[in-house]
């Protein structure tokens, strides 16, 4: 059987997946400081959550590509509440930020042609991207003490065949937001090259001690064609309920989604209408996630050895620790599995372009986060000795 070339991706799991398994299969308990599913990190979700889609008018098939108008009124209340004004015409409902990015990817590129991403950055572009023919090239970002982009080494990464920049804000795993000299040189360089610029936002709610270089949300600027990519999965800690959605600052832009929308219409109607009850147990569960977040980060600092170095972090739900090069990520990732019953992420499960960094997640139960971590310091003590 022949299958298509888009799906060109290796099958065989990695060292560190099969030893994970093995550790499973024979009954041993891990100490995962990997955790970012928030339905298994011990949050309490409001009593009564699921009422909500129990909406009558669900019953009720009445599809509209862009969203229903009530649910898109929710998402323009929600950036309402963060100080910036969203028109419900300028929303679209997805059911997921990677569905958002194959409706962009369609929108903006033929087959061949060519998005920028951050590097390091989220593992799944170049997946998402392939779906749709189209070829992912990356710019990097530099570490000096905080996280930057590399202008430079972006601009010689434009081709005439480039579309659009992705910047995730803040970064997944690195926690960087954008800051605003930034923001007016990549609309510049939009707007010189006819790009698009796609913000992906979805941990933009969770960012640590204020910084006013910070762009927190790019809807509501205007200089370049922007779309802002958020959701219910952090927003709300409900990745379950499948509802994402993207705001566009281009009228044009959105009656062209809704022509893509329309041939799926994969939202689904009963989570529309919940949308507003949704979204307003953000409020509860994101003050757990910042407690969370913030209890962890202070246990990670305090309990590192000097020979490892926690990078800057300004927000999202990640961490990154500086370890020594005396052997590989993948070599320390596997260390500490099989020595401590730790399992963390190598650096280049996010494509770092260096070595060797290990990222954790702050996301993870308190107590789980406190005995991997003194175990994690413990095995790479002995591993210097």
């Amino acid at each position: 059987m022949r299958f298509s070339s888009r799906i060109v991706w290796g099958l065989k799991p990695n060292r560190l997946s099969q030893a994970v398994e093995a550790k499973r299969r024979a009954g041993v308990r891990i100490l995962d400081l990997t955790e970012s599913n928030p339905t298994a990190a011990g949050l309490q979700y409001p009593a009564g959550l699921l009422a909500s889609l129990a909406d009558p008018r669900a019953l009720l098939y009445e599809p509209d590509p862009a969203g229903l108008q009530a649910a898109r009124e929710q998402v323009s209340a929600y950036y309402h509440s963060r100080g910036v004004p969203v028109p419900p015409n300028k929303t679209l409902l997805t059911a997921s930020t990677s569905e958002s990015y194959s409706f962009l990817f369609k929108l903006l590129c033929d087959p061949g042609d060519e998005v920028l991403v951050p590097r390091p950055s989220y593992p799944l572009f170049e997946f998402l991207a392939a779906l749709e023919s189209v070829a992912i090239r990356s710019y990097p970002l530099v570490y000096d003490g905080e996280w930057s982009i590399d202008f430079e080494r972006l601009k010689a990464r434009l081709t005439p065949k480039t579309r659009a920049i992705v910047v995730v804000n803040p970064n997944n795993p690195t926690g960087s937001f954008l800051k605003r000299n930034e923001l007016e040189t990549l609309a510049d360089l939009c707007g010189k090259h006819e790009l698009a610029l796609i913000s992906d936002e979805v941990f933009s709610d969770y960012g640590f001690s204020p910084d006013d270089r910070r762009i927190e949300t790019l809807a509501g600027v205007e200089e370049a064609p922007v779309f802002c990519l958020s959701g219910l999965s952090k927003v709300s800690a409900l990745p379950q309920m499948k509802l994402g959605w993207l705001v566009a600052n281009r009228s044009e832009a959105v009656e062209r989604l809704e022509w893509i929308a329309d041939t799926y219409l994969s939202v689904s109607t009963p989570v529309q209408y919940a949308l507003r009850s949704l979204l307003a147990v953000r409020v509860p569960l994101q003050e757990q996630i910042r407690a969370r977040l913030a209890a962890n980060l202070r246990l990670l600092k305090a309990s590192l050895l000097p020979e490892l170095n926690v990078l800057n972090v300004e927000g999202g739900w990640y961490a990154v620790m500086q370890v020594p090069r005396v052997r590989s990520e993948e070599d320390w990732a596997l260390l500490l599995l099989e020595r401590a019953d730790v399992l963390v992420q190598p650096g280049y499960f996010y494509d770092f372009e260096t070595e060797a960094f290990l990222v954790v997640s702050l996301l993870t139960p308190e107590r789980v986060f406190q005995d991997g971590m003194a175990r994690l310091a413990e095995t790479v003590r002995e591993a210097l000795v």
